[in-house]
C-alpha cells in the first residue's frame, strides 16, 4: 500500500514476481541452513500441488492489485467476503457442516466491517473486482490446501516455496507479453525503489 499510494509504484504485478522471487531465496537459504524444512523436489509435487500454483498467483497478483486500487478501510471490508465463501467452499468441496451460530457470527463479523467502513463510499469497480477475485482465490486456496497437502509431506514452507518456482516464471513472461515490465522499466524512480527495497 505505501508504495502503491506513497510513490506510484505502477506494477502490482512485478511487486509480485519480486515478492515470489524473497520467497523462493529466503526459503532455499532458510532450506540449506536448517532454519525449515520440506522435501527436495520431485516429480510428485506438481501433481500433489495442482491447482494451487495457479490459485497461489491469481492470489498474489489480486490481492496487490486491489491495495493499489481501495482505500483501506473499504479494502478490509471486501476483505471480509474471504470468511463466507471459505465456508461456502468448504461445505461444497469438503462437505463440512457448521451450526448456525457459525454462519451468524461470520455475517455479524461481515456487517461490522460494512458499518466502520460507511464513512468510505468511493466506488472504484477494477479495484473491486480484484478484490474480489483475491477474496475467491484465498478462499480457494485455503480449501484446496486442506483437500490435496498433506501437512507431513510439503508442510506450509514447502507449500510456498514451490508455488513461488512454479508461478514466478510464467509471471514473469506475463509481465514482459502484457508490457507491465517495460512500464516499470520506463519509471526510474521506482527502480530505485526497488533498489532501496
Amino acid at each position: 500500500k505505501y508504495l502503491f499510494m506513497l510513490f506510484s509504484f505502477p506494477s502490482p504485478m512485478f511487486l509480485g514476481i519480486g515478492q515470489m522471487a524473497a520467497t523462493i531465496l529466503i526459503l532455499y537459504v532458510s532450506k540449506l541452513n536448517k532454519i525449515v524444512h520440506f522435501p527436495d523436489f520431485d516429480k510428485s509435487i506438481p501433481v500433489k500441488l495442482f491447482p494451487l500454483p495457479l490459485i497461489y498467483v491469481g492470489n498474489h497478483i489480486s490481492g496487490l492489485s486491489s491495495t493499489s486500487k481501495l482505500s483501506l478501510p473499504m479494502f478490509t471490508v471486501l476483505r471480509k467476503f474471504t470468511i463466507p465463501l471459505t465456508l461456502l467452499l468448504e461445505i461444497i468441496i469438503l462437505g463440512k457442516r457448521y451450526p448456525l451460530s457459525i454462519i451468524v457470527s461470520v455475517f455479524a463479523i461481515i456487517l461490522g466491517a460494512f458499518i466502520a467502513a460507511g464513512s468510505d463510499l468511493s466506488f472504484n469497480l477494477e479495484g473491486y473486482t480484484f478484490v474480489l477475485l483475491n477474496d475467491i482465490f484465498t478462499a480457494a486456496n485455503g480449501v484446496y490446501t486442506k483437500q490435496k497437502i498433506d501437512p507431513k509431506e510439503l508442510g506450509k514452507y514447502g507449500v510456498l516455496f514451490y508455488n513461488a518456482c512454479f508461478m514466478v516464471v510464467p509471471t514473469v513472461i506475463i509481465s514482459f507479453s502484457t508490457g507491465d515490465f517495460q512500464q516499470v522499466r520506463n519509471n526510474i524512480v521506482c527502480l530505485r525503489l526497488i533498489v532501496v527495497f
